[in-house]
């Protein structure tokens, strides 16, 4: 007999009290459900203190350093950086700039202008070539700082907007704060791992498949590691158009094993924004950027160059990377190396 048959069988005097109950019960649990998740969606308060602005970088010690160094095997240096250049991959469609450069100084524009008063002889003598550039500070191989993405008017750590975002940007976690960054990196190759080239449209990479691919590769995360992501779609990098569209990319539960389980100190991929869409919450469109940066305080890697590691099978590695010193800015670009070690 079950509750519902049990309750009709009751004199009715006592089917009211016995389904208040049990409808009580419901409401409470699910008046719980809604209050932990509420909590679980609000902002990371930093272990490093209030007046934090780095999250997960502050693992970086001389130590942690000195560690990694003293593996390195003086083998091949890998370039993880991609090039830019004009109809390069960009969050155009968002209104973002696009990258673009121009030249501002050429041979001939210079013995015809003589911008620096030199005169024609000096000129057709010495050759001058200069250049300018712009762009979205989320082009190409970029570090998110932890202000990219916030919950309910706030960043990591509590800092409100309302308080530090100016119109030059912001007065904490700007991308001047990122260190040098010199630790432990680990290639994840998911696409290797399944056996193909590239992950299909819009695959969400799950738990599981980290686990499988790790255990293939024979290594591990560690706490304080650079964990780094390759989908495959590197491989259609020069056709934006391809790259960009419903790209493959992590899920919640692998962002929750690689930080919450393993201890990940940074988080990147070979695809444009590290998550795969369509949102898996329908209060949040970029769940994983929320929950990396503002929640845990983990930066973010993106449009990372994965594809010789990979063709090497170099799964272990010294990461190296120093990005721009940006002033108050939410992203900044980055030219990581990679170094095998013993």
């Amino acid at each position: 007999m079950n509750s519902h048959q049990h309750i009709e069988k009751l004199h009715p005097q006592q089917r009211k009290p016995q389904r208040g109950l049990i409808y009580g019960c419901i409401l409470l649990l699910a008046m719980t459900t809604i209050s932990v998740y509420a909590q679980v969606r609000d902002i990371g308060v930093s272990p490093w203190g209030p007046a934090d602005e780095i999250g997960r970088l502050n693992l970086i010690t001389p130590e942690s350093r000195a560690a990694i160094l003293s593996r390195v095997s003086g083998g091949a240096a890998y370039d993880l950086s991609v090039e830019y250049f004009i109809g390069m991959p960009s969050w155009q469609a968002a209104g973002d700039p696009r990258y673009q450069i121009w030249m501002t100084h050429t041979p001939q524009g210079t013995v015809v202008d003589d911008p620096m008063r030199v005169g024609e002889k000096m000129n057709d003598h010495v050759s001058y070539t200069g250049s300018a550039i712009s762009m979205y500070s989320h082009t190409g191989t970029h570090i998110d700082a932890l202000n990219h993405f916030g919950l309910n008017g706030k960043i990591w750590n509590g800092f409100p907007a309302q308080k530090h975002l100016g119109d030059r940007g912001w007065n904490v976690t700007g991308a001047e704060n990122i260190p040098p960054i010199i630790a432990r990196g680990v290639l994840i190759d998911v696409a290797a791992a399944r056996g193909i080239e590239m992950l299909g449209d819009g695959y969400r990479i799950t738990r599981q498949d980290l686990i499988e691919a790790l255990d293939k590769q024979g290594v591990d995360i560690q706490e304080g590691d650079v964990a780094l992501i390759r989908t495959g779609r590197m491989k259609v990098y020069e056709d934006a158009a391809a790259y960009m569209v419903n790209p493959p990319g992590l899920g919640m539960a692998a962002a929750r094993f690689l930080v919450e389980e393993k201890g990940a100190m940074i988080v990147g991929a070979d695809n444009l924004s590290l998550e795969a869409f369509p949102s898996e919450l329908e209060d949040d469109y970029v769940p994983l950027h929320t929950y990396l940066l503002a929640q845990q305080g983990v930066p973010i890697l993106e449009l990372v160059y994965l594809e010789d590691l990979s063709k090497d099978a170099i799964y272990e590695f010294v990461f190296i990377g120093g990005s721009l010193k940006l002033r108050g800015a939410d992203a900044a670009p980055i030219r990581p190396i990679a170094i095998p070690v013993r």
